[in-house]
């Protein structure tokens, strides 16, 4: 008999195997070494192995870890302040974020972090400026990271709309060292658990001298090129007035659609330039609660998967979004989908669930390491409570309803276990070494300072939130 680090033993085991969901019950997953020795039912897994660490989750089902694949965690602390407006990004979060200091920034990370481990998410897609902190976060809690820094010529302002942003070559050098240096400094360490990409923050964002230079260096270095890409018209409107084309048109005549970018959003995309992204061999990532609040569009994600392309989930920033939560973007692809086309047998749960797991581990290019409950993998896993309301009644014949109940009625609480590398980081609800408490509390001191500081920009703007406050509806 062969001792091993940990097992866990459930009725319900969702390996994502195959095409479908990969359903067996009555399983063990034999975990060693940071990665998946078996899966086996459970009789055998007890006759051939004895574990250091037994987990008996007799009313759970266990399944892959979630991959959130697009967040912005820096901007939490701004949760709640920029929605229900147009001009979202410049008259909404702008006023805002611009007050925003290096340690607003890795407090508001640190809340998101947490937020999105409880709800199951193992790894971490995170976006933004100033990343080094995000990575020592990581590397204390135990999850897994892909990270990314932006890189950006545009000068930081608010702009009107139509302005053409104004580039700062000396901006967009800087920023791209940052970034090189996130590399060489975080790219593989913690035995891989932590990666770093390049970030662009979108074609209308950087020059496009600076954009060549990124792709050739996420060649060189063999990672990808995280970008938002024809995010929406203000970006489409950009492209047009500085090249005379549409983004994804000039990406194209650039040579730069290509198995290196990950591409976020295509909210502005028809679906034909969609499929045009996935036949280039890009990922997509899609956002659709960030999306749906702050355009009321449904991205094309759809269309993408036709072509063939595999597509992530993501759940993008708090001030758009208002949660860090892959279940509730589970519900909402699967729900807005529904909707867009009129079907409801469009976008069924197992597929959200799948962009969820094994897709968005596609889409990273980390499918052979996570994303599926197979011998080899990493050991990244959860288990959710099923006993919790939302997730009652149980059938198991003559159908199986544990899957469209994850997807249309958990809300992230009934995630109460979550294991990355044979390690867990977070049970019954609680992560691991982190003081959450006093987390929160220094979060709403620093949010007061924050307001303090952008009441004048807010006002002078005076945004459709301005007049919500003057008229009493906020």
């Amino acid at each position: 008999m062969k001792t091993v680090d940990l097992m866990a033993t459930a009725p319900h085991m969702f390996t994502m195997q195959g095409d479908g969901v990969g359903y067996k019950a009555n399983q063990t997953l034999v975990a060693d070494g940071g990665k998946i020795l078996a899966v086996l039912d459970e009789q055998t897994a007890k006759a051939e192995y004895t574990a250091e660490e037994n987990l008996d989750l007799s009313h759970h089902m266990i399944l892959p870890g979630f991959i959130d694949a697009h967040m912005h965690t820096g901007s939490n602390i701004l949760r709640g302040l920029a929605q229900d407006t147009g001009y979202w990004m410049m008259y909404g979060i702008q006023p805002f974020s611009l007050q925003q200091t290096k340690e607003d920034y890795d407090v508001g990370s640190r809340v998101a972090m947490v937020e999105a481990i409880k709800a199951g998410t193992t790894t971490l897609g995170d976006y933004q400026k100033d990343m080094e902190e995000r990575c020592v976060f990581l590397s204390k809690v135990g999850a897994r990271g892909v990270i990314t820094q932006t890189i950006r010529d545009a000068v930081k302002r608010v702009y009107d709309p139509g302005e053409l942003y104004e580039f700062s070559q000396e901006m967009g050098r800087q920023s791209l060292e940052e970034n090189l240096r996130l590399y060489e400094k975080w790219h593989g360490k913690d035995g891989g658990r932590i990666r770093v990409m390049f970030g662009p923050q979108g074609a209308d964002f950087v020059s496009r001298e600076l954009l060549h230079k990124i792709f050739q260096l996420a060649e060189e270095k063999d990672t990808r090129v995280h970008m938002h890409t024809q995010q929406g018209d203000r970006e489409t409107q950009q492209m047009e007035m500085r090249y005379g084309k549409r983004p994804v048109a000039w990406l194209e005549e650039e040579g730069l659609l290509n198995k290196r970018l990950l591409a976020v959003h295509l909210t502005d995309c028809t679906e034909e330039e969609a499929m045009m992204v996935a036949k280039s061999g890009a990922s997509m990532v899609v956002c659709p609660g960030s999306i749906g609040i702050i355009d009321g569009i449904v991205p094309p994600s759809v269309a993408f998967q036709r072509a063939g392309g595999a597509v992530a989930l993501g759940s993008d920033q708090a001030p758009g979004n208002n949660c860090h939560n892959i279940i509730n973007e589970m519900k909402l692809v699967a729900l807005f989908n529904k909707i867009k086309y009129k079907d409801p047998e469009q976008m069924p749960a197992w597929r959200a669930l799948r962009m969820a797991t094994i897709e968005g581990a596609k889409a990273l290019r980390m499918e052979e390491e996570i994303g599926s409950l197979e011998a080899g993998k990493k050991a990244d896993f959860i288990a959710i409570d099923l006993h919790h309301p939302s997730m009652m009644p149980i059938y198991t014949y003559p159908m199986r309803n544990m899957v469209p109940n994850l997807v249309y009625s958990a809300r992230g609480c009934e995630v109460d276990l979550s294991v990355v590398n044979g390690k867990i980081i977070m049970q019954h609800q609680k992560v691991l070494g982190v003081e959450e408490e006093a987390l929160m509390e220094e979060m709403n001191q620093r949010a007061q300072s924050i307001g303090q500081r952008a009441a004048e920009t807010f006002e002078k703007i005076h945004g459709t939130n301005a007049v919500f406050m003057e008229q009493g509806k906020l």
